[in-house]
């Protein structure tokens, strides 16, 4: 098939943001088949992405093609200087292959649609004369937190972050049930700042220069932030959840044959805190602990390098109501009938499963937007709780799972949890807001020939 337009899209290779771009990729290609999409990601990223037909590097209209992450041969460096290099490789590493995929398939970019944490993909649009469409891989209530950066930082003044810790954001629209040691830390101005913020408030300068600002989420959860954040924006298109428009197939795994087995509804506890986060040493021990005093049903997917944290015999002695894995189906263990609640670092994505799937949270906040989620989670949208404290201890653990498992007010919460997930299936169905938003979303990159 000879292409009719040629899409670059730049994606950051770190924790969980190029899965959901991808995501959106394959959807708008599908929809889109006479647009080439060239998906421009570093090669350890694009290795663990499942492309369209399994194949590693391209299928039909999706083209991936590595970028070049800015570290030196043999580096060993930590997560965080790993995207510092990265960061400071951009853009002229993106620049490199999008030449060599314009020259390849001798179609120049129409428009780039990047992560919005690539804010240098406004200039490399507006240098090229073509839109830019930023996906923002989060909540609207965190765009929302970093949006008013300039506002936050007045009203911090020189009082310092911690000496107003305690107080609401009360001038932020749809944000007045957080307090500012809510907010992400990136937000709060610093000496040394990292890379990261400085790059999340270059983001902040150019996302008003965006032809569109896309997200993966829908209108209804938070529709006071929602219609502010449309006054802020050329486009401000909530497309999702995208998980109900476009599945991921099924995934035959030993976690999900346990989970038969256990046949009291609302029963299991789910434990897991993603792709990047391990509690530390005393909270592993605390909630390890916990689980085996309780002997209640649970399925704790813990990464390798932190089960050595774990009581010496724990696996052993917790096998007859518990389970320890390395990874599990997360979206098709949280659709299963027995899983009661979902004890979760509350990265954006795994709210938006467990809403989906109709399952309320315990949340342990880490880091980034984890701590705004939280807050929305337990305050705003009510599907959930934090652990007391910010930590995990004994009785802190106890406590949240009984309000949620035991109590009216748990009754509550999960109903609420079914509300939000119906609002997020009307959403996505035919005349729903996520729909109309994505045949946007189409249309802007289609009209930019």
């Amino acid at each position: 098939m000879a292409f009719q337009l040629h899409i670059g899209v730049l994606a950051f290779p770190f924790g969980t943001h190029a899965a959901p771009l991808l995501t959106l990729v394959r959807r708008l290609a599908a929809s889109a088949p006479a647009t080439k999409f060239s998906f421009f990601n570093s090669a350890t990223s694009n290795s663990t992405l499942v492309f369209p037909v399994g194949e590693s590097n391209s299928c039909g209209n999706i083209q991936a093609y590595d970028v070049w992450d800015g570290t030196p041969e043999g580096f060993s460096g930590t997560h965080f200087e790993e995207v510092g290099l990265f960061l400071k490789a951009s853009p002229g590493n993106f620049e490199k292959v999008i030449e060599e995929a314009e020259e390849e398939s001798g179609l120049k970019i129409s428009c780039l649609i990047s992560d919005a944490f690539l804010w240098f993909a406004c200039d490399l649009a507006e240098k090229r004369g073509v839109p830019w469409v930023a996906f923002w891989t989060a909540a609207s209530c965190s765009l929302s937190a970093h949006t008013y950066t300039d506002a936050i930082q007045n009203a911090v003044g020189s009082k310092g972050s911690e000496e107003i810790a305690n107080q609401t954001v009360s001038f932020i629209p749809g944000l007045s049930t957080l307090q500012f040691n809510d907010l992400p830390p990136e937000i709060f101005p610093n000496k040394d700042p990292t890379p990261l913020a400085l790059t999340i408030y270059n983001m902040v300068q150019k996302l008003p220069k965006s032809t569109a600002v896309v997200l993966n989420s829908f209108e209804e959860i938070d529709p006071i932030i929602t219609k502010d954040l449309k006054s802020k924006f050329q486009h401000f298109l909530n497309i999702g959840p995208s998980i109900l428009t476009f599945p991921t197939p099924d995934d035959k795994n030993e976690c999900l044959s346990w989970l038969k087995n256990q046949t009291n509804p609302r029963s299991v506890i789910y434990i897991s805190f993603g792709t990047l986060i391990s509690p530390p040493p005393n909270e592993i021990a605390a909630l390890a602990g916990t689980l085996e005093e309780l002997k209640l049903p649970f399925l704790w997917s813990i990464k390798d390098h932190a089960k050595k944290f774990l009581p010496e015999g724990f696996s052993e002695r917790i096998s007859e109501f518990g389970k320890i894995v390395s990874w599990a189906p997360q979206l098709q263990l949280l659709q299963q009938s027995c899983v009661g609640v979902f004890i979760t670092h509350c990265g954006w994505n795994s709210v938006l499963e467990s809403v989906t799937s109709g399952v309320p949270m315990i949340c342990r906040p880490f880091f980034g937007d984890q701590k705004v989620n939280g807050k929305m989670v337990e305050s705003s949208w009510k599907i959930g709780v934090r652990v007391n404290g910010g930590v995990f201890t004994k009785s802190g653990i106890i406590e949240a799972l009984n309000h949620i498992l035991l109590s009216d007010d748990g009754r509550e919460i999960t109903e609420n949890v079914y509300k939000l997930r119906e609002k997020a299936v009307d959403a996505v169905k035919l005349e729903g807001s996520s729909t109309k938003n994505f045949n946007k979303l189409l249309e802007l990159i289609s009209a930019s020939n």
